[in-house]
């Protein structure tokens, strides 16, 4: 399963004829899209009223991971193991990390940061 973080899905609704947006279909065509719970705020929270509708109805044909429990316990775990190592992570790419962890899912991502936490061995990413 590949959970798609909120840059990729920017860039393919932004440029539907780019190869982000080729690739995205291929996995959503495949039923190998996870939608996490932060993701799909952030992209309702960014678009237009218009547009919002249309969103809403073809995010909902995803699976949404949602935290849990046991995914703000994975989170800090990771954040003093990485504060060990003078690393900093942000709290929704944590977040998102977390919920791949779970599904056995890769990460797919564009922001620099998930690199870092592949770096770390917090993540798997989609290449």
């Amino acid at each position: 399963m590949i959970v798609v973080d909120t840059s990729v899905w920017v860039d393919a609704l932004r440029r539907g004829d780019s190869e982000t947006a080729r690739r995205l279909q291929g996995l959503l065509d495949a039923d190998e899209v996870a939608l996490p719970l932060p993701v799909r705020i952030e992209l309702l929270s960014g678009v237009s009223a218009r547009d919002r509708p249309a969103l809403e109805r073809a995010l909902s044909a995803l699976p949404v991971i949602r935290p849990t429990d046991d995914s703000w316990a994975v989170i800090e775990r990771w954040t003093t193991a990485a504060a060990r190592a003078g690393q900093r992570f942000g709290l929704t790419d944590l977040l998102i990390a977390a919920l791949a962890d779970e599904i056995g899912g890769l990460v797919w991502s564009t922001d620099r940061d998930f690199e870092r936490l592949a770096e770390a061995k917090i993540v798997r990413l989609y290449a």
